[in-house]
């Protein structure tokens, strides 16, 4: 259980996180690792580990590894180019066989900033 210091930094952090990238990232991926150099930032985030309601309801599908990356440049941040590289996680319906990975809704971020090619990745249901 974390303590309300180590709980007030989490959120710091997450409001931070919020301020720089997308909310469906934050919501549904998690940051794994970030490198820096001096020309660029490397953002690297795994889908989270959540099931669709109804897949968890009758328990006949699980976790089965990750995608490969996908390298979406975004905005510069501190004059550094940015690039996240996200990968989302593949589900195994044991009762068909068939691996998949979930879409993302993305209705209500018509108006943000995602730019094409993130917008299709996440729509994207291998």
């Amino acid at each position: 259980m974390l303590g309300i210091k180590s709980y007030l930094c989490h959120m710091e952090q997450t409001k931070l996180l919020r301020a720089i990238l997308p909310d469906v990232l934050i919501d549904n991926f998690d940051v794994v690792s970030f490198d820096k150099t001096d020309s660029r930032f490397d953002i690297y985030l795994d889908e989270k580990k959540v099931q669709m309601r109804e897949d968890k309801k009758y328990g006949n599908v699980i976790s089965h590894g990750f995608g490969d990356y996908h390298v979406i440049q975004d905005f510069p941040i501190r004059g550094r180019a940015t690039y996240l590289h996200v990968r989302k996680r593949k589900w195994l319906d044991k009762d068909t066989g068939e691996i998949f990975s979930y879409e993302w809704d993305l209705s209500e971020f018509d108006e943000t900033r995602l730019n094409a090619e993130f917008v299709s990745f996440l729509k994207e249901g291998d």
